[in-house]
């Protein structure tokens, strides 16, 4: 089953699998904006902007 949330970019509808679980990444297809899934319960999911990679040096 898919279920839909809304990019919060662009509002287009990004699809988002059943089995997605809380901290993956679902990428918006018209604009290209991450989000991370940060609910997940019923088949409802709930996203933010996903985090930027930065880089750590080894520190």
């Amino acid at each position: 089953m898919i279920a839909t949330v809304s990019c919060l970019v662009c509002d287009t509808a990004l699809e988002v699998a059943e089995a997605t679980e809380k901290g993956e990444i679902v990428e918006c297809g018209s604009c290209g904006q991450e989000h991370e899934v940060v609910g997940a319960a019923d088949g409802r999911f709930t996203v933010e902007f996903a985090p930027e990679v930065e880089e750590d040096w080894g520190e």
